[in-house]
């Protein structure tokens, strides 16, 4: 690729105030270098998108971009939830390639240049991965990596230490717009496209400012989430747990039958009887909730609604995609 490609820069928000401007500065400083070293078009740019945040997130967004033409906002509708915003933001950029990071400036900017380096290579997706995790806590870091190695061991393909920091080629993005499931699972999802990847690692780094948007119960519903998106395994779990219970119980009724018929061993007592059924209740109520869990995302499936909707949108060429929302407000 001999002419430098314009690169979008898609930023999620939600209430990300504090740390805004570093954000701006250093994408702003990455950009005007790339630039003058012929890596990427002088038409790049960032979009951040604002999904639904409660403080100044998005008059921010408003002020930055009157200031820089490189520096663009989508608005959506609501709060939908980071991979929605993520997806608008992919969705209604322009570029010959997108790239996500998020605002926290966790993830170390200066990747970016060797994304696009691999892209130019001819990579249709480039992902970040975390070589180091030292800035997290030991807690953090042994349940973030335990997620992925869950993941891997129910059948989900994913890439190690990979969050959503990742390049995409105008060709991935069209592949991925196929994918119409409302139960996204982008981590899950990008690696289904099968088109020529590479990986770029990098060091992550403490958070800049703020507060984290992902404290433990929402890791823990995107890990199930993504579980039980991409794998039936929890389902074929229950059928073996029930099979060896029959199996054990079977073996104990039995067992209770030869010693009823033996004189003098009959093991009179409540504790087989009681046991074995709350044995039995409890794993028929575990079964029922994976079950139900499988049946409510089938329900929000074939309903078909939008992922978001775009309330605002300020600066040029951001364009909406057509299933996943509409564009009330152009500025």
């Amino acid at each position: 690729m001999k002419t430098p490609p314009v690169i979008s820069i898609v930023v999620p928000c939600y209430n990300e105030g504090a740390v805004l401007s570093e954000t701006v500065l250093r994408l702003g400083a990455l950009l005007d270098r790339l630039e003058k070293a012929c890596v990427v078009s002088p038409d790049s740019h960032v979009i951040f998108v604002d999904d639904g945040s409660r403080d100044r997130t998005w008059p921010l967004i408003l002020d930055y971009a009157s200031r820089d033409v490189r520096m663009r906002g989508l608005r959506l509708s609501r709060n939908r939830g980071h991979q929605n915003a993520v997806l608008a933001g992919m969705f209604s950029a322009s570029g010959d390639a997108v790239v996500t990071i998020d605002a926290d400036l966790q993830d170390d900017v200066e990747a970016i240049e060797k994304m696009v380096n691999a892209y130019r290579d001819g990579k249709d997706v480039v992902y970040g991965v975390r070589s180091s995790r030292s800035s997290d806590t030991f807690f953090k870091r042994w349940t973030a990596e335990s997620y992925y190695r869950v993941l891997a061991l129910f059948g989900v393909e994913i890439i190690f230490n990979h969050a959503d920091y990742r390049l995409m080629s105008r060709r991935a993005l069209a592949a991925l717009s196929e994918f119409s499931e409302v139960n996204l699972f982008l981590r899950g999802v990008v690696p289904q496209i099968g088109f020529e990847s590479g990986v770029v690692e990098y060091a992550r780094a403490e958070r800049f400012a703020g507060e984290s948007k992902y404290p433990l119960k929402k890791m823990l519903a995107l890990a199930w989430q993504g579980v039980t998106s991409f794998s039936v395994t929890p389902l074929r779990f229950i059928t073996g747990i029930g099979t060896i219970i029959s199996c054990v119980s079977f073996a104990l009724g039995a067992w209770a039958l030869i010693m009823a018929l033996l004189p003098g061993h009959t093991v009179p007592g409540w504790a087989s009887t009681v046991i074995p059924i709350y044995v039995l209740g409890g794993v028929q109520l575990i079964g029922i909730g994976v079950v139900g869990e499988y049946v409510g995302k089938t329900y929000f499936e074939v309903k078909r609604r939008p992922r978001y909707f775009v309330s605002e949108v300020v600066g040029d060429g951001l364009v909406a995609h057509g299933r996943a929302g509409d564009v009330d407000n152009q500025r």
